[in-house]
């Protein structure tokens, strides 16, 4: 017999509240209902799962010499080799795209005394280091693995990401906002019968949510430890879920 009284003061709560704050600050925040009805605030999460079927990752390519413009020459030949490797491995114009290009100088590393202190004085430029970067989206899932090799046969020597995403996720939303808003309103009809009441109408609904993709990440290096000549780099799509909570605001009555 105890918890229905519990539940009743979960339901009045909002009211209690929101009577603390000014009038007019009340008034925006609740919404109007009937003297004696009970207003009943509701979150719920629905979710709807689908099979990536693009992905987004970033190649790059990072250079040095002993000049500016030897660095950034350096820098543009290579470049231009892995950006025609990624057309000539299908990729469009539209989802090649640069997100960064920089130059900067390389200092050189303090002197240090034999007792491992390090000799004060002003650094100097030693040489440059210039870096370029593109995204790009892929759209053919099963031949991402030959396109990231290809890229590192080509001169990239970075390679980020990838991240999973749905090119058309207006139907796995949809999906998902039919769900949580179906359990807001079970939700609301347990609580009202609970205390003895029903549903009088929804009064408001908001949302928020978005992608929860498995995290998963693929990071290559031209030279070191990682070879790509053997086999293509293995790369799995695994799946998303869609995520959208909702809050909404019911009127009850007895």
């Amino acid at each position: 017999m105890k918890r229905p009284k519990l539940l009743a003061s979960a339901l009045i709560l909002g009211t209690c509240v929101a009577s603390a704050q000014p009038a007019a600050a009340q008034a925006s925040l609740i919404p109007a209902i009937e003297a004696g009805h009970t207003l009943l605030t509701v979150t719920a999460e629905g979710s709807s799962t689908r099979t990536p079927d693009m992905a987004a990752y970033s190649a790059g390519v990072t250079t040095q010499g002993t000049t500016a413009s030897e660095a950034l020459s350096a820098n543009s030949t290579q470049m231009n080799r892995v950006i025609a490797a990624l057309k000539q491995a299908g990729i469009a114009d539209r989802d090649i795209q640069t997100s960064n290009l920089n130059l900067n100088p390389v200092y050189s590393q303090p002197k240090r005394l034999p007792d491992g202190s390090d000799v004060e004085g002003p650094q100097r430029i030693v040489g440059y280091q210039a870096n370029n970067t593109v995204s790009v989206r892929q759209r053919k899932l099963d031949e991402m693995g030959k396109v990231i090799d290809a890229l590192v046969q080509a001169g990239a020597n970075q390679v980020n990401g990838p991240d999973f995403t749905l090119a058309e996720p207006a139907a796995a939303r949809d999906e998902a906002r039919v769900k949580a808003l179906k359990d807001a309103r079970a939700r609301a009809d347990l609580y009202a019968k609970a205390a003895g009441l029903r549903v009088v109408r929804i009064l408001s609904i908001s949302e928020s949510g978005g992608y929860a993709p498995q995290p998963i990440m693929v990071t290559a290096m031209r030279k070191g430890a990682m070879d790509f000549a053997a086999a293509p780099a293995p790369v799995a799509a695994g799946e998303l879920e869609m995520n959208v909570n909702v809050t909404a605001q019911f009127e009850l009555a007895p």
